[in-house]
């Protein structure tokens, strides 16, 4: 620990807020986490951990004693010196992010004079900042610092990325407020940028929507490769070799998923609409990513001629591997397609769960993959859980009624597939046949 050990209190114990305040108690402060939900709170208490993210539940465990869990609000700031706002802002049915938890926050520490800060990690529109300094302004509370603290971890691999970021972004109009959330991150290995309110709440946005961007246009030459016969694993990695570029996120698949590419993407479209701009790269982006997991069960008719009464086994549920999050996974867009075709459908994933609701209810849950693809006329890989890799392939062909393999993650050798006599789809390469 370097500097001040200071006391936080972190609002939300979602992906995000959990992060933070263990990482922030692994550095030496006292860390109080406040959540709506009971039962997260009451597993959090028992030393449960209520989400699945690598190394999360052994940073809980290891900084107890400065860790504390609680439904009251009051409680939660008594004695707090930094509050951070981690919960979610999802999308509105206008595509806006849905601020009202948010604003929730904020009306709660109207009660807190005591503070030194308010920091916002939820991703918000650009101005979010300065209207909730004019409510804590209103509220008497111009003593109190504001700042937009945004985070850019990924889940699977969460508390590596808080601990060892590529930044940390600051924004703040308030010298004193940015010293102290300066110190507050001290002892974590990454550059500080500090900038102004608005710039930080644009860059978390402008972030996504690049990273989006780049997995679309991935994804846009693999339908290219598809028709010409080029093989779009083969072109990535030739692109990604250029150092202007690079390799990352330039993954052909079947789309992207999540609670930030999905929501940011239409949040800053939103935001340019609001202000009377049509983001049209970002309109192709959304429109593309959208149409992927559907280019899939198409190709997966066109082969078998129908999907009505098929038996397709789904490999992989959650939105990428290394975590059980479901949230605008690609798997559920390709579950309910197949479900409107006729198919019956059976799943596997090692994380995963599902609420059980359409499509889900009527899907058969498996809990490995042999189970999962036996009798299956098609098998489609949708998240690269690397289990998939020390499956016996050819053992496992007999088990299936059509040995048939999608790799929507082309995660895959397709030639060492077909010569143990599998049909092998891919994402932008040729079909390979026994």
């Amino acid at each position: 620990m370097q500097g001040s050990a200071r006391s936080i209190a972190v609002f939300g114990a979602g992906y995000i807020g959990l992060v933070t305040a263990a990482c922030f108690a692994h550095l030496g402060h006292r860390v109080t986490v406040r959540d709506i939900q009971p039962e997260r709170i009451r597993l959090l208490n028992a030393g449960d951990v209520p989400i699945h993210e690598p190394g999360l539940g052994d940073l809980l465990a290891e900084n107890k004693e400065r860790l504390t869990y609680t439904l009251d609000a009051t409680e939660a700031v008594r004695d707090a010196q930094v509050a951070y706002i981690c919960v979610d802002t999802p999308p509105t049915a206008s595509g806006d992010a849905d601020l009202s938890r948010v604003w929730a926050v904020i009306n709660a520490l109207k009660d807190a004079p005591h503070l030194s800060a308010v920091v916002v990690k939820s991703t918000v529109p650009v101005g979010t900042g300065a209207r909730i300094r004019a409510a804590l302004n209103e509220a008497g509370l111009e003593h109190v610092g504001y700042a937009s603290n945004p985070e850019f971890t990924a889940e699977g691999r969460a508390v590596t990325d808080f601990l060892h970021p590529d930044r940390i972004v600051i924004g703040t109009a308030d010298h004193t407020t940015a010293a102290l959330l300066t110190e507050v991150h001290a002892g974590i290995d990454g550059p500080v940028q500090h900038m102004d309110v608005a710039s930080a709440e644009m860059v978390k946005l402008a972030a996504n929507a690049l990273l989006a961007t780049k997995i679309t246009f991935i994804n846009e030459i693999a339908t290219v490769c598809e028709a010409t016969g080029a093989d779009v694993s083969h072109v990535a990695d030739a692109i990604g070799m250029d150092h202007r570029l690079g390799r990352h996120f330039l993954n052909a698949g079947l789309g992207y998923g999540g609670s930030c590419f999905p929501k940011d993407s239409r949040a800053l479209r939103a935001m340019a609409s609001n202000s009377g701009y049509s983001f049209q790269l970002l309109n192709a982006v959304i429109a593309v990513n959208d149409l992927q997991p559907r280019r899939a069960v198409q190709r997966l008719k066109a082969e078998l001629g129908t999907l009505n009464q098929r038996r397709i086994a789904l490999l992989g549920m959650t939105f990428k591997p290394g975590t059980d999050d479901m949230r605008e996974a690609p798997s559920t867009v390709l579950a309910s397609r197949l479900l409107a075709e006729g198919a019956a459908l059976t799943c596997w994933d090692p994380m995963a769960r599902p609420a059980d609701t359409a499509p889900w209810a009527t899907a058969e849950r498996h809990p490995t993959i042999i189970e999962a693809i036996t009798a299956a006329d098609a098998a489609v890989i949708v998240t690269e859980w690397p289990h998939l890799h020390d499956v016996d392939w050819e053992q496992a062909r007999p088990t299936m009624r059509n040995p048939l393999l999608f790799d929507g993650r082309n995660m895959l050798d397709p030639d060492a597939l077909s010569r143990v006599g599998y049909t092998c789809m891919s994402v932008g390469r040729a079909t390979t046949r026994p």
